[in-house]
């Protein structure tokens, strides 16, 4: 069992910066591939990155590549997402997910943490 608690949300201006923290119970969470994932009201959740279980893997929604980062700290138990350059347009509500390594659906979510940015 895997419990995810996100924190870092919060508001900034166009062009500010936020890191956002999912923090996770579990000895072997570091085995889980961990996803970023973002939704407004009223719309789909949709996928931002994921980090493997190494921190070597990563990927992205193109629409972030270059200026968001995804990593991890296996020691810590935690995912980070850096967040640069924000956009207005990047204002949702973020989650972040974990995925068992032999599931194909990330079976863990956290209760999610609100990203604002003001134009």
């Amino acid at each position: 069992q895997v419990q995810l608690v996100e924190s870092g949300g919060g508001l900034v201006q166009a062009g500010g910066s936020l890191r956002l923290s999912c923090a996770a119970s579990g000895r072997t969470f570091s085995s889980y591939t961990v996803g970023w994932f973002r939704q407004a009201p009223g719309k789909e959740r949709e996928f931002v990155a994921r980090i493997g279980w190494s921190g070597t893997s990563t990927y992205y929604k193109d629409s972030v590549k270059g200026r968001f980062a995804i990593s991890r700290d296996n020691v810590k138990n935690t995912v980070y997402l850096q967040m640069n350059s924000l956009k207005p347009e990047d204002t949702d509500v973020y989650y972040c997910a974990a995925k068992h390594p032999v599931s194909t659906d990330y079976g863990y979510w956290g209760q999610g943490t609100q990203v604002t940015v003001s134009s």
